[in-house]
């Protein structure tokens, strides 16, 4: 399967340009402009057909749909030594956020103890989109059953100036807040992010549903005054 050609005939050039408008940093150079039903299936394709090997190595890919392609492929695989290994693999070339939020193996959930150690790893890394990404894993699979409150911390205690690790944070947060009030509540309390992430954590809460009412007006009294 030439996968480029295949991504051309299925070109939607008002699609491509709509997603531009959402993707800051992309260019028509290096998004063509195919909706994500027909990539998930084109990836679909690829497993069933026994070529998604070949496709994951070639790196890096041209075009955004590659890398979305790529993304879904990855979250497919049912090894985790290999996801792993596959993913690290990726992530360097991963530069918008859109692929990154898009790649999100359910089988990290069955490994929480190796998977955790993955993600300290990540969120200190000085990508921004790896960092991206090991925010997203803490918010999918660390915020339920196999939550700790000490898992808070690897979230705060990251510094960054990157406009997408600051609204990821932010939404990891305001998640948090949602699903382990008593212990998230905490670190809006102490202060302990910077104020622009604190407040949009504080804006994301509040718009949530899953926040009771209570809650919302006591963390609309935390809102700090930016400097």
């Amino acid at each position: 399967m030439n996968i480029t050609e295949k991504l051309f005939s299925m070109q939607d050039i008002k699609y491509r340009d709509f997603q531009l408008n959402l993707t800051p940093g992309l260019t028509e150079d290096y998004m063509i402009g195919v909706r994500t039903p027909e990539l998930k299936k084109i990836a679909k394709e690829l497993i069933k057909q026994g070529e998604s090997d070949e496709f994951i190595k070639d790196l890096p890919h041209r075009y955004f749909e590659e890398n979305q392609i790529h993304a879904f492929v990855l979250s497919q695989i049912k090894e985790y030594d290999r996801l792993i290994a596959e993913t690290e693999r990726f992530l360097p070339f991963i530069d918008n956020w859109a692929t990154c939020d898009q790649l999100r193996p359910k089988l990290f959930g069955k490994y929480p103890d190796e998977v955790i150690i993955m993600i300290k790893k990540w969120v200190s890394s000085d990508k921004t989109y790896t960092v991206r990404f090991g925010l997203g894993m803490l918010m999918a699979y660390f915020l339920d059953d196999n939550f700790k409150p000490e898992y808070l911390d690897v979230a705060a205690d990251i510094r960054s100036d990157e406009y997408y690790v600051k609204m990821m944070a932010a939404w990891y947060f305001a998640t948090a807040l949602a699903k382990q009030y008593g212990d998230a509540v905490k670190v809006i309390e102490e202060n302990r992010l910077d104020v622009w992430t604190h407040n949009k954590t504080i804006q994301k809460a509040r718009e949530s549903y899953r926040v009771s009412d209570e809650h919302k007006e006591y963390l609309k009294s935390l809102k700090r005054k930016q400097i």
